[in-house]
């Protein structure tokens, strides 16, 4: 079985390689690679690292929250974060509390030997859903401390499957798992894994932190008005479909905010063909003195959309339709309502909220016109943000409890 991983990491190395000849991330992918062990020797072994690894931004910011509280506890430690994706790693490299951020080499067991050989790391942290043979069995056989963060654990992934024996093998590496649920608990304690504790998510702790004192773009402020706001956050075709039906047929008092997930200039157009008959205005365009006379904002940018919840009522976030859900604990930390696509179960946090009522699956106009009608009545909406703040607020500390467990 490991044999038949060793050689999908060869084909899936080869398929990146062709898609790079056409595929701008793809390239990326391959570019950041380029060289990787020579750059990786600016890192002083002697040094205390500590190395997290991260598939992409969701997982990096579930990994800053623990990152900062080691360095507030232990001024020596240094921060060394490896990062699978492109997408992720831009964000990775401004993030100020980390000492090193490299690409993480393709998973083959030479690279990984080279890579622990060179870095030294003194304690590693693999944050969600990332696993990698080579690198894991590296550390394991180099008794280096490894634990899993924020884990998450489903029955229909590998580990849990009769064929998945070298997912299975890949737990054994561990030295502790830190899960959110007691689902993941579970199925680890059935497979003979007691070295776990439920910690929660660690993103509960990043966003009411950044929920306490968010920047406040002044633009999104003027536009909201202080008017009931829905947000249509990190979209996707489906959707902005939903959510230009339900403008061009309500005639409630809404503002509308619609933060596309991709900003080419054709998407933002295809956002704007929607609405051709209705008063919008793109961000790029807005200023001060024009932004209050339009009813409908397309953020036609990056970066501003997480401080920008904290001026909506209702968020309708993207990925629902796809299986790829976007954060909707942002906006949730900042009391809104949630709103996503049917295609949910693997995301507990989704899961959580729609059972306390703080989030509403939505499939088609109807369900949105339905929804909006129950929040909107007898002070319902009010409710339901009250739901979501509590959820955030109470659901925080998965960050000290893992400290406190590893005794730091």
């Amino acid at each position: 079985m490991i044999l038949f991983y060793q050689i999908s990491i060869f084909f899936y190395f080869l398929a990146i390689k062709i898609a790079a000849l056409f595929n701008p991330k793809a390239k990326l992918w391959l570019d950041g690679r380029k060289n990787i062990f020579e750059k990786l020797k600016e890192i002083n072994p002697n040094e205390n690292i500590y190395w997290f690894h991260c598939a992409s931004l969701g997982e990096l910011e579930q990994a800053k929250p623990v990152i900062e509280l080691l360095k507030e506890k232990d001024s020596t430690i240094k921060i060394l974060i490896t990062i699978f994706s492109p997408s992720g790693y831009g964000f990775a490299k401004k993030y100020e509390k980390a000492d090193y951020v490299f690409y993480l080499p393709l998973d083959t067991p030479s690279n990984a030997t080279n890579f622990i050989k060179i870095v030294k790391p003194k304690k590693v942290f693999f944050v969600k859903y990332e696993f990698w043979y080579n690198y894991l069995f590296q550390l394991k056989n180099s008794d280096i401390p490894t634990y899993l963060i924020s884990g998450v654990f489903r029955t229909n992934q590998l580990f849990f499957k009769w064929y998945g024996g070298t997912h299975k093998k890949m737990l054994s590496f561990f030295t502790y798992f830190f899960v959110q649920n007691e689902n993941s608990k579970t199925l680890l304690n059935n497979l003979g894994y007691k070295n776990v504790s439920i910690t929660g998510d660690t993103r509960l702790d990043r966003v009411y932190e950044n929920s306490l004192n968010p920047e406040k773009p002044t633009l999104i402020k003027k536009f909201t008005a202080n008017k009931k706001v829905i947000i249509l956050g990190s979209s996707w075709a489906n959707e902005e479909k939903i959510l230009s039906e339900f403008i061009l047929s309500t005639k409630k008092d809404f503002k509308f905010i619609i933060a596309p997930h991709d900003i080419k200039k054709n998407r933002i157009k295809s956002v704007e063909k929607l609405l051709a008959n209705e008063n919008h205005i793109k961000y790029s365009d807005a200023n001060y003195e024009n932004i209050a006379d339009y009813n409908i904002l397309i953020i036609d940018n990056i970066g501003i959309l997480a401080n920008t919840y904290q001026f909506t009522d209702i968020a309708f976030v993207g990925g629902g339709f796809t299986g790829a859900l976007h954060n909707i604990l942002e906006p949730a930390s900042f009391g809104n309502v949630l709103l996503f696509g049917p295609k949910h179960k693997k995301f507990h946090e989704a899961e959580e909220l729609l059972n306390i009522k703080g989030g509403y699956e939505i499939n088609d106009l109807d369900d949105l016109i339905a929804v909006t009608n129950l929040l909107l009545s007898k002070n319902n909406l009010e409710e339901v943000q009250q739901i979501n703040k509590n959820y955030i607020k109470e659901g925080r500390g998965a960050s000290e409890k893992i400290l406190k467990q590893l005794d730091l």
